[in-house]
């Protein structure tokens, strides 16, 4: 018998068997306890109320021998021990498809523009990973529009880089030039635990009509429930998926990690989990890599991803820091010292790294990255000197050479936000800015 065949006949069995009626036993938190029906981790009950609550959907976090605990996608405000639960016996399942460009979906997938329903294909938000020896390997750069990261910490496509920084910092007007500026075929925002008063900011103002016209948005506000919350990040990373097993090149950016992390600790702390490290359960750090490893590459086409941290405190060791910034391909840390002094983008250039920036540059283009990153390096570390008038010139050529310059590299690390320049453009532009680095650390 064909496995098509299978998969009907298990379907219709599913549908001809008797639905079993649970019971709301308690509401404890943000955890609701049903008795009476039968349901795995990760399915979806719906909570239907005899006051007026109209079945709101539930997800299962939790099981005992005697009750299964979920945790509601919505408000359940008239909720009542007694209440009636179904059972669904699948987990959340989302439309896919070319359609969704230029829409902005909720948390679980569903339009939240106001268009018309979806029409795409109906998958589950869980999905495998690409096999490791199956992945192409990262050897092409992807242009995000960006001077600093395009030359300084360059990304190869199918990398996975993570913006590291406190609050208000700028990550999100960052996010939001790579968006416009990129060169991906397709991209896929999630905007989680964001500020309602953003969001149309962002699609209408830093996104655009062209760049929403090649990007799907998925929102799910800070006064989402947690489950609604941690599920966009799933929802937006199949949606890219399906994109890449199409063979397109997909641009994946996720603001922010952080708030996806803390959703689960919420979810975990609710189910009876123990907290560790500051607070968050041990399926916190569980969670990030399963999430995370399932961008990159797999064997036809790309997921390049990108991912904000918001760093607790400006403490950039934090634990979902640490652990984020030992599962992505690189970072890029933004600063709070050049945020002050109206340096935008806010990238501190000599504490960014990029994993692959030897896969998708040329030896030239690196040995140009290197010669500025030194010139840096070196006004960094002479800076107080500087500053106190007891530097003296000629005792260093590189730190002469960022005395003469200093308005010229600030010139190239800064740039406007409504500005996306070509990478070709930048490389050509940090040639000439080395060139004349060289000339005058020479002539010190």
């Amino acid at each position: 018998m064909s496995s098509t065949l299978m998969s009907r006949l298990g379907t219709a069995t599913r549908a001809a068997a008797p639905q079993r009626v649970g019971r709301v036993s308690a509401v404890v938190g943000l955890v609701v306890e049903v008795v009476g029906v039968d349901a795995a981790v990760g399915d979806l009950l719906l909570l239907a109320s005899t006051t007026g609550l109209d079945g709101v959907p539930a997800e299962v976090v939790g099981l005992t021998a005697d009750r299964v605990r979920c945790m509601p996608l919505g408000e359940v405000e008239g909720l009542r021990a007694g209440d009636p639960v179904f059972a669904s016996g699948d987990g959340l399942r989302i439309r896919v498809g070319p359609d969704l460009l230029g829409r902005v979906l909720d948390g679980i997938g569903q339009p939240a523009d106001g268009g018309p329903a979806l029409s795409g294909e109906l998958v589950g938000v869980h999905h495998r990973a690409p096999q490791a020896l199956l992945r192409q390997r990262v050897d092409a750069p992807v242009t995000l529009g960006v001077r600093a990261l395009d030359t300084l910490v360059p990304a190869g496509r199918g990398q996975r880089l993570g913006i590291f920084a406190g609050s208000g910092v700028g990550k999100s007007s960052l996010l939001s030039m790579i968006a416009r500026g990129t060169s991906a075929s397709v991209s896929v925002l999630a905007l989680v635990g964001e500020r309602g008063r953003e969001v149309r900011e962002f699609v209408e103002g830093d996104l655009g009509e062209a760049g929403l016209a090649r990007s799907v948005v998925v929102v799910a506000t800070s006064d989402a429930p947690a489950v609604t919350r941690l599920r966009a990040a799933f929802v937006a990373t199949r949606i890219a998926e399906w994109f890449r097993d199409g063979g397109l090149d997909v641009l994946l950016m996720m603001d922010s990690l952080t708030r996806v992390a803390m959703a689960q600790r919420e979810i975990g702390l609710s189910n009876g989990e123990p907290p560790a490290t500051r607070g968050y359960p041990p399926s916190t750090f569980a969670l990030l890599p399963k999430l995370l490893e399932r961008a990159g590459p797999a064997e036809h086409g790309t997921i390049t991803g990108i991912y904000t941290v918001l760093v607790d405190g400006d403490d950039h060791n934090e634990p979902i820091a640490d652990a984020a910034r030992s599962i992505l391909d690189g970072h890029v840390t933004l600063s709070r010292r050049l945020a002050t002094a109206g340096h935008f983008p806010t990238i501190d250039v000599l504490e960014s790294v990029s994993r692959v920036a030897g896969a998708v540059t040329t030896s030239e283009q690196r040995a140009a990255a290197t010669v500025l990153r030194r010139v840096l390096a070196a006004h960094r570390d002479a800076r107080e000197l500087i500053e106190v008038g007891a530097y003296a010139p000629g005792a260093d050529p590189d730190v002469d050479a960022a005395l003469v310059h200093w308005d010229a590299v600030n010139g190239f690390l800064r740039q406007p936000i409504e500005e996306t320049v070509p990478s070709q453009t930048s490389w050509s532009h940090l040639n000439a800015l080395v060139g004349a680095l060289v000339d005058a650390g020479a002539r010190s």
